[in-house]
């Protein structure tokens, strides 16, 4: 597993979520959209221009700014 954040990846991208950093606010906000360490992840897509990110965590699809996805640290699946 290599480690990244979550802004970066391509999407159709797995990886499995290791650490949300931030203002307690905003990691509780993501922390409660499931996106906790442990959980698996898949960036679905990015809209056209970058902004947001379209996930799947746990079945659930939804979207989450590129700024929020810079706090996500992740370890992705280097298949």
């Amino acid at each position: 597993m290599t480690p990244a954040l979550l802004s970066i990846l391509e999407p159709g991208s797995q990886a499995v979520v290791r650490q949300v950093k931030g203002d307690p606010s905003a990691v509780r906000r993501l922390m409660e959209l499931g996106l906790v360490p442990g959980t698996s992840i898949e960036l679905v897509r990015r809209a056209p221009m970058g902004d947001p990110l379209e996930l799947r965590v746990r079945g659930a699809h939804f979207s989450i700014r590129r700024t929020e996805a810079e706090r996500i640290h992740v370890d992705v699946d280097s298949d």
